[in-house]
């Protein structure tokens, strides 16, 4: 049974970066897809980016195509979403999931095991 546990989110202003991560136990996850989703308040939860079991096939939603990155370290068990030019529209709670499988997924019913999240806050 793998567990998720995302650390690194905070409050910035707009423009600002974060760095926020994902440590796996319980599992090696290097055999997964893994991705990372966000919940607004009020809105459903949304894609943000995935990334193939060996870092290739990877993907973005469109609002933060261009500004954010997924990267992935299977030697440390960990997931890294690095978060650039935020906007106030960015604020979120923000989730790590393990995939069902090898290749990069973009709906959550691929995935299997979620984090409890982290909140990202952006000040305009």
């Amino acid at each position: 049974q793998v567990e998720l546990v995302e650390s690194g989110g905070g409050s910035v202003r707009a423009g600002e970066s974060l760095n926020i991560s994902c440590a796996a136990s319980g599992r090696a996850i290097y055999d997964r897809a893994m991705g990372w989703f966000r919940r607004a308040p009020g809105k459903d939860r949304e894609f943000v980016a995935t990334i193939g079991r060996s870092g290739v096939g990877i993907n973005y939603g469109a609002a933060v195509k261009g500004r954010f990155t997924i990267s992935r370290n299977n030697a440390k068990n960990m997931i890294y979403l690095q978060l650039n030019n935020l906007k106030p529209e960015d604020t979120a709670v923000y989730y790590c999931a393990m995939s069902t499988g090898p290749w990069a997924a973009l709906s959550r019913l691929d995935y299997q095991a979620w984090g409890q999240g982290t909140q990202v806050t952006v000040a305009s």
